[in-house]
């Protein structure tokens, strides 16, 4: 029963990897692009973890737990970082963007 839980959640991570990889190739934009680096990619790693977790030993479980606490933190905040990186150097569409909160905090003379 394990094998087979352990199995499944490898499995659902490798595609969710692939999911977000395709995204990443398919997406027409930086923004979208953005969301198929972070999302899919993120929960791939988090399922890959647990179904390692569930084959080896408490001890390697918990640093494994530690890798996948990093990836949570670290990986929405470079997306975000990245994104308004490229909207503050014009790099962004702006007329594709539904809501535009950065819109108010640039200086009035940058170009849009």
């Amino acid at each position: 029963m394990l094998d087979t839980v352990s199995a499944a959640l490898l499995l659902l991570g490798a595609l969710s990897s692939l999911l977000g990889a395709l995204g990443m190739v398919r997406l027409p934009d930086l923004l979208a692009r953005l969301q198929a680096a972070t999302k899919p990619q993120t929960l791939g790693l988090l399922l890959i973890l647990a179904g390692t977790a569930l084959r080896v030993e408490l001890e390697s479980a918990a640093t494994l737990v530690l890798v996948a606490l990093f990836q949570v933190i670290t990986a929405p905040v470079i997306s975000q970082l990245a994104g308004r990186s490229a909207y503050r150097s014009g790099t962004v569409r702006r007329d594709l963007l539904v809501v535009d909160e950065l819109a108010r905090e640039l200086p009035p003379d940058r170009p849009s």
